[in-house]
């Protein structure tokens, strides 16, 4: 971009923070340009520790200091930060949401008419450029809003314009999908441990695993099913590893915990 973004943070938690460093590294902006405020000390302190970030003591400051604002505050927080904000948002103002499950309407209820805003579901890889984001825009932002928005959240990651009535599947998928991610790089540790592997070299091992399997099917774009059929050999190793998790139910375990934490994030948004 021909200057550098001032961004503005409502909100310091771990997401804030992940993002924050994520656009200092991939050089979309500096430390001097983002400005950041949140009610919990803790937050601010842990915020401030880990980005250089200036802090800011209050919601209403950072609207003042930024035009750029990334409202990441919890979904019960939202109403009540965006409160203090509403009669100081101007149309050089833009608010990029994070706020999980809270929907385009209800973000716009919360501001005078004609307010630009945008919804996105980011994840936490974006500490290390490998986020996974989606986002939808509001009533009222322009296709520059647009831009902008694949500009900020494809410099740590991919990010996709997707129909906001997709965002809470988005959510349930690769927002919580990281987690889903740990939880079989740990148990693919555990099984290597339990073959008599060190855990260093078990979960290393894991770890590249994954990411190696996942720049396959970026890369190459094959049907994930085809890659899979590419390393099964008939009456081999990974044929009898694969029977056993399809006894175990992984598959059926994996689309239910995404149709959960789906339906966990439309709940959010209707409370």
């Amino acid at each position: 971009m021909a200057s550098e973004l001032t961004l503005g943070f409502l909100g310091a938690g771990k997401m804030a923070t992940a993002l924050a460093r994520g656009f200092i590294a991939a050089k979309l902006t500096s430390a001097r340009s983002i400005i950041a405020s949140d009610v919990m000390e803790a937050a601010r302190t842990a915020f401030v520790a880990e980005t250089g970030i200036k802090p800011m003591p209050s919601s209403l400051a950072v609207c003042k200091a930024a035009h750029i604002l990334i409202l990441a505050v919890k979904p019960d927080q939202v109403a009540g930060v965006l409160a203090e904000i509403r009669d100081h948002i101007t149309p050089k103002h833009l608010l990029i949401s994070i706020a999980a499950g809270v929907p385009l309407a209800k973000l716009e209820a919360c501001l005078l008419p004609g307010a630009r805003v945008i919804r996105v579901m980011p994840n936490t890889p974006a500490l290390v450029g490998a986020s996974a984001s989606a986002f939808a825009t509001g009533t009222h932002a322009s296709q520059t809003d647009a831009a902008l928005a694949q500009k900020l959240f494809a410099a740590v990651g991919v990010a996709l314009q997707v129909k906001e009535s997709l965002l809470d599947a988005v959510t349930g998928l690769s927002g919580s999908g990281p987690a889903y991610a740990y939880q079989i790089i740990e148990a693919l540790s555990d099984g290597g441990v339990a073959a008599g592997l060190p855990r260093e070299v078990a979960t290393k091992l894991a770890a590249q695993t994954l990411l190696g399997a996942a720049k396959m099917v970026l890369e190459t774009g094959l049907h994930p099913g085809a890659l899979k059929d590419m390393v099964t050999s008939p009456g081999g190793t990974t044929i009898e590893g694969l029977h056993e998790l399809e006894k175990a139910g992984v598959r059926g375990a994996l689309m239910n915990a995404v149709r959960a934490a789906a339906a966990k994030s439309r709940q959010l948004g209707q409370g």
